[in-house]
């Protein structure tokens, strides 16, 4: 573990962070709202009827709607890792995993802002879980916490944190004259949900739209209408937020970004390397410095959240940061692909959570292109949602789960079986990524290509994984609670003595 340093020393001692581009004759307000596990597509302007979103819609409305946008790890401390580092989760040494520590050695956009000026703050959920305190960071990586404004939530389990209410009192602390930097971190639709509260909220089953990895039952559908019960609960203070900014007069000079850390807390999506898994929505809006109404292609990379906000401040981004700002597609006020060199992703992990003898993980690297999702298992021997006598970890506990682990049928083995080295998906035939054809020698030729050029892109970038140094991630400490551990696990049910 690197040994602890003040943050702001290291911060200071960067010096490429503190170099000022041409300064913007009034820098903007930023503004970043993200959920914790809300899925791709669940949003109105992504055309889905069973999920209302008003804020994220009007984002969209009067900016810019991202049609694929993906986080490089899809759990929640590896990929707001990525956001705030703007580097990918394997480039973040032991922020590669969830529940870890959080290095000193990445300045991250917040306080490279709050250096050059801004007031920042956070109200929610920033960076975790995880420990940051033991390496020397003073707060939340994501910012100072304004978290003293509480509400009655509207069901059990959903958080009483007033997100909006947080965001007006920061305001109000707010010196005059300086711009502003918020993150409103919600902790929905984060499980567990009130059982029946979206049927109880006058939702109805039949609008629910079933994955193709699920069967078509009541349990499930009920399942995704509390989920989207919850997702409809934070885009409100979302709208509240916007509605104020208005009001202030405050919204044109303001960056707005609305997004996720990865899919909906689901099997087969949370923390699994397929589409709906790591993809995730966005919408950006920012006065007039935006057309409205533009949807683009191009594919973003959560770790262009960081070197974007540096870039509209007028900052250079730090030295560390792999990803690219995605300003100029923001302002190019077209729809469809901008830029040509942004159509290629890569996806990965290590470990998440624990249930697996000696708190091993399930390594995989992805890459994603246009018409290909390509996947390699390292541990295809390995239970990729969790070992089933410690319960399937890696998935959070829900109906559906319950559901899905009784029938020991193809759903069983789509959501929790193992899975072979390589798998290959045709994105726009198969948007669920049901139909592995990595066996299909017609595929043979494209599958080579992929591999070799995803193996090149994170030996460029890094990877441990790919520079012979993997042991590296058996190394890196889990700091949660050790609850679901494998040991705990053979003590627990006697087969150890």
């Amino acid at each position: 573990m690197p040994s602890p340093i003040s943050r702001r020393s290291f911060i200071a001692s960067a010096t490429a962070p503190a170099i000022l581009r041409a300064q913007p004759s009034r820098r903007p307000n930023i503004l970043f709202a993200i959920m914790d596990d809300w899925g791709y597509g669940h949003a109105g302007a992504y055309g889905c009827k069973w999920v209302n979103t008003p804020a994220f819609d009007r984002i969209a409305q009067r900016g810019v709607t991202f049609n694929n946008t993906f986080t490089s790890n899809p759990k929640c401390s590896p990929c707001r890792a990525t956001i705030l580092t703007g580097r990918n989760s394997w480039q973040l040494k032991e922020a590669v995993n969830h529940f870890s520590i959080f290095p000193p050695d990445f300045p991250v956009y917040p306080d490279l802002l709050e250096k050059a000026g801004y007031f920042v703050g956070l109200t929610g959920k920033g960076w975790g879980p995880g420990d940051f305190k033991s390496t020397g960071w003073p707060r939340n990586p994501a910012g100072p916490l304004f978290n003293s404004v509480t509400t009655k939530p509207p069901a059990q389990f959903i958080s009483n944190n007033d997100y909006a209410g947080n965001f007006l009192n920061f305001l109000q602390k707010r010196p005059a004259g300086r711009p502003f930097c918020f993150w409103m971190g919600g902790t929905e639709p984060h499980r567990p949900y009130e059982d029946g509260i979206g049927l109880r909220s006058g939702k109805r089953l039949e609008d629910a739209v079933v994955p193709k990895y699920y069967p078509d039952h009541r349990t499930i559908r009920s399942d995704l209408l509390d989920y989207a019960f919850e997702v409809e609960y934070f885009d409100s203070h979302v709208l509240r937020a916007l509605n104020h900014l208005e009001k202030t007069a405050e919204l044109d000079n303001t960056l707005v970004l609305m997004t996720s850390d990865h899919g909906m807390p689901f099997p087969r999506v949370k923390g699994q390397i397929y589409d709906a898994g790591f993809r995730i929505p966005l919408a950006a809006m920012w006065g007039r410095e935006l057309k409205g109404g533009q949807r683009i292609d191009d594919f973003i990379n959560a770790r262009d959240f960081a070197p974007t906000f540096l870039e509209a401040a007028g900052l250079e981004p730090a030295g560390t940061m792999t990803g690219r700002s995605f300003l100029d597609t923001l302002r190019a006020n077209r729809s469809g692909w901008i830029d040509p060199s942004r159509s290629t992703m890569l996806v990965g992990k290590e470990r998440h959570d624990l249930g697996r003898p000696r708190d091993a993980g399930y390594p995989v690297r992805a890459i994603r292109t246009k018409d290909f999702l390509y996947v390699r298992n390292y541990a295809p021997d390995t239970w990729p949602a969790g070992n089933p006598e410690t319960g399937y970890r890696n998935v959070d506990d829900s109906p559906t789960k319950t559901f899905l682990i009784s029938r020991f049928d193809e759903y069983y083995r789509l959501n929790f079986g193992l899975r072979p080295a390589e798998e290959l998906y045709l994105v726009n035939d198969d948007p669920d990524n049901v139909n592995n054809v990595a066996a299909n020698p017609e595929y043979a030729e494209a599958k080579r290509k992929l591999r070799e050029r995803m193996e090149e892109m994170l030996r460029g970038e890094g990877d441990p994984r790919l520079l012979n140094r993997a042991d590296f991630f058996d190394t890196i400490e889990y700091t949660g609670q050790r609850t679901h551990s494998y040991e705990n696990w053979l003590k627990n049910s006697g087969v150890q003595k």
